[in-house]
């Protein structure tokens, strides 16, 4: 429109001819003339010109996968940068930008939701806050497909962000993502910003009223920092973690979702290096020259000190069978059967299960979070042997024994009474350690004839040349020190006493 009027101001007002026009605006004689006999003032509009694109023989395949995605949960939608690398595999040449902006119309095209709301953008002095949430992840692990719960913690000011994989959210859990961000982050910021978890709010009140979870509470007090929750369903209020969320979920797990991880630690520690990486990258949102590095190292000396890591269990009572095994979330575990039939206080880390009595730890276990399975510690049940040797026979125990000690039961038990010189090996494991016992086991079974004289004779020579006379702390001073002259002896009898012995 407004080439229109300036070329209407020219002719028909400084009464300039249609060959000066042309030289001014550079448009055609045909074109202007065209313009200057139409009625009114509209502009003409012209077809879009339409041009072949690298991207027209793959626009199918990019619409069969956008149309797969629209059906899926929004967290496993694949990102425009996934969908350009599925086309470059499929031999696609061209760039990344038409890619972008073919999916960029598409969705808009084909959404339907409502129009998003606006937010206030926060602002946080350094070393003020962090904020807290979870996520849902999927990951292949030990050849299966896992649900994962993330623990993400992000500083609100330097964005410096840790990410911890759990195969649940539970107290124990929350309390360890905590003790590893601070001690990756180096300090404790002053606040905490969280939503109403049940790991954390027992009962959500009126307004900002919250009953505490008292475990949580003593968290909060052993490192100092104030928790804040949100309002109900205001999820804006913590926007830096929440969108730290679907930031990681488009970069980190995209490509966690391709590999396959022996354990849930080796991932953990892949995060926990990807973490460390995004610092040297990623730029800062409100000093775009700064690296989330650069800000982090000024926001470092802002935080509170370190204490030390808070003791992060969770205590239970269990009881404790009378096959000396305690259940927890539908596994069994040993304990020592001194301790069959008693209460006893259980207490539940990420990794470890720590079984307490009279206020000594008694067992340790590696907690599982599979199901109905028994984890057994043959040296709980040796006590028992003294009054029924006949267990070695067939006791699920000690079928977990080292590989001599099974060697040799099998030898043993193939002659009458060899449950009870095994018996008599094994009860020298309390004593001696199950170290030195196995290394005298291992040399009576190459003699050939291993028993019960000839394990504890090995160990006893064992031990004997391992054992270093202690030296005694004295005032008292030999006036003659002693001589190891063997010809003393004769010196000191008598000619009757020699001639009796010749």
């Amino acid at each position: 429109m407004g080439m229109l009027a300036k070329i209407r101001r020219m002719r028909f007002r400084e009464q300039l001819s249609v060959r000066e026009i042309t030289r001014r605006t550079g448009l055609s004689r045909n074109t202007i003339r065209t313009w200057l006999r139409q009625e009114g003032m509209i502009e003409p509009r012209y077809p879009t010109r339409v041009m072949a694109s690298k991207l027209d023989p793959y626009k199918a395949q990019l619409q069969a996968w956008l149309q797969t995605d629209s059906h899926r949960i929004k967290r496993e939608r694949r990102t425009a940068r996934v969908l350009f690398q599925l086309l470059q595999a499929q031999g696609y040449p061209g760039g990344y930008g038409r890619v972008v902006s073919y999916v960029r119309q598409w969705r808009e095209q084909h959404s339907a939701g409502p129009t998003r709301p606006g937010y206030v953008p926060l602002k946080f002095e350094l070393g003020e806050a962090f904020q807290f949430d979870w996520s849902c992840e999927y990951a292949v692990i030990g050849g299966l497909r896992r649900r994962l719960e993330v623990a993400h913690v992000k500083l609100a000011a330097s964005r410096v962000f840790h990410l911890v994989a759990y195969p649940v959210q539970s107290h124990e859990m929350l309390f360890d993502a905590h003790t590893r961000a601070f001690i990756a982050f180096g300090g404790v910021p002053r606040r905490g910003i969280y939503d109403n978890m049940k790991t954390a709010v027992d009962r959500v009140g009126r307004g900002k009223e919250r009953v505490v979870n008292a475990r949580f509470q003593a968290m909060c007090s052993h490192y100092l920092f104030e928790p804040e929750f949100c309002n109900r369903a205001a999820g804006w209020e913590k926007g830096i973690v929440e969108k730290n969320v679907q930031d990681r979920r488009r970069q980190l797990w995209q490509a966690a979702a391709r590999l396959h991880w022996s354990s849930l630690s080796v991932l953990n520690d892949w995060l926990a290096a990807e973490c460390q990486a995004a610092q040297l990258d990623m730029r800062h949102p409100d000093w775009p020259q700064l690296t989330l590095a650069d800000v982090f190292e000024r926001e470092q000396g802002q935080l509170m000190p370190l204490p030390r890591p808070f003791d992060g269990y969770v205590e239970h009572s269990v009881r404790i069978s009378s096959t000396a095994l305690m259940f927890y979330q539908r596994n069994r575990y040993s304990v020592p059967s001194e301790y069959a039939h008693h209460i006893v206080s259980l207490h539940v880390y990420p990794t470890e299960l720590v079984i307490v009595a009279q206020g000594q730890a008694v067992a340790r276990h590696a907690r599982s979070f599979e199901r109905d399975h028994t984890f057994y510690d043959w040296q709980h049940y040796l006590p028992l042997l003294e009054r029924k040797p006949g267990a070695l026979r067939n006791g699920a125990p000690f079928t977990t024994m080292p590989e001599p000690f099974l060697r040799l039961r099998h030898h043993l038990l193939r002659h009458v009474g060899g449950d009870r010189v095994m018996a008599q090996v094994l009860a020298a494991v309390p004593t001696h350690g199950i170290g030195a016992v196995q290394v005298a086991v291992e040399l009576a079974l190459e003699s050939g004839r291993p028993s019960s004289e000839h394990v504890l004779n090995v160990l006893a020579r064992l031990k004997g040349t391992a054992v270093t006379p202690a030296t005694i702390a004295t005032t008292l001073t030999l006036a003659e020190e002693p001589k190891a002259d063997v010809q003393r002896y004769d010196g000191l009898r008598t000619a009757r006493e020699a001639c009796h012995v010749e």
